[in-house]
């Protein structure tokens, strides 16, 4: 199967301002994209790009007075299968855990494990390790937290969601990643997009989406707390300790966002 996948952002800037862009697809999915990912700007800039500390890719620019757009494109080979269900995934005790995952048991911006320890234990100590026990965490917050947009909030917090009861999708994934790391599971914050491939109209507005990765079994697995269920088409763009390291766009200076636009669908396939 291949997935279109791109977005495609404008903004009004009052003065030139500097911007760091985070929207391509992540470079464990290089091999698989089709062609050349475009990334585009308009009016056009130079874009200069480095991997961050977590390996996700990030353009430098310098964005002109005015309205200014980003815009990606890509088409992906995907398997076309849903994300993968291994239910013997076996969790690591912390002194085997590799060096690079240590970072993902620790509290973040978002994710306060020193506030939900308790909590998390409480309500997690009796379920059984690995697999089993990060899914009971998601099916807990998958029906704790009540979804709606007009619930969103930049600045909530995993421990303020969980006050609360509501939120949107890295409300879900801000909580599940804290109750994790509170359990001694590195589990580490995704973004990017999720199609509707396999599942029955009607579809809500493209939009990108937030999911975790929890290391078991010596390898990182999705898991989707708001969705609750394997998806088709899962295509990560980055990943990071929590929301605050991963934002679409880092911008130094006021700004208007005036477009906001997200594709991600099965691709047609042309013969030559």
């Amino acid at each position: 199967m291949r997935i279109h996948v791109g977005c495609e952002l404008t903004f009004e800037f009052p003065q030139e301002t500097p911007l760091i862009a985070i929207l391509n697809v992540h470079h464990s999915r290089v091999d698989d994209l089709i062609g050349v990912e475009a990334f585009n700007t308009s009016p056009p800039v130079n874009a200069l790009g480095y991997h961050d500390q977590f390996g996700n890719w990030c353009n430098r620019i310098l964005a002109p007075a005015g309205q200014f757009s980003l815009r990606t494109d890509a088409v992906v080979n995907d398997s076309g299968g849903p994300d993968p269900v291994v239910l013997d995934a076996v969790q690591h005790p912390v002194q085997d855990l590799p060096d690079d995952t240590l970072v993902y048991l620790m509290g973040s911006r978002y994710c306060e494990t020193d506030l939900l320890s308790d909590n998390a234990w409480r309500l997690f100590e009796q379920t059984p390790l690995g697999w089993q026990r990060v899914q009971a965490v998601c099916d807990y917050v998958h029906h704790y937290i009540q979804f709606g947009y007009e619930y969103s909030n930049p600045t909530r917090t995993a421990y303020q969601a969980f006050g609360e009861g509501h939120g949107v999708c890295r409300d879900y994934t801000h909580l599940a990643v804290t109750f994790c790391r509170c359990l001694n599971i590195p589990t580490r914050y995704c973004t990017g997009y999720i199609t509707d491939i396999g599942l029955p109209p009607p579809y809500a507005e493209m939009d990108f989406c937030a999911w975790m990765e929890v290391f078991l079994g010596g390898q990182w697995h999705a898991f989707d707390p708001r969705n609750n269920a394997p998806r088709i088409g899962r295509i990560k763009v980055a990943h990071g300790r929590d929301a605050a390291d991963v934002p679409l766009t880092n911008i130094f200076g006021p700004n208007v966002l005036t477009k906001f636009k997200v594709w991600a669908d099965e691709a047609a396939i042309t013969l030559d």
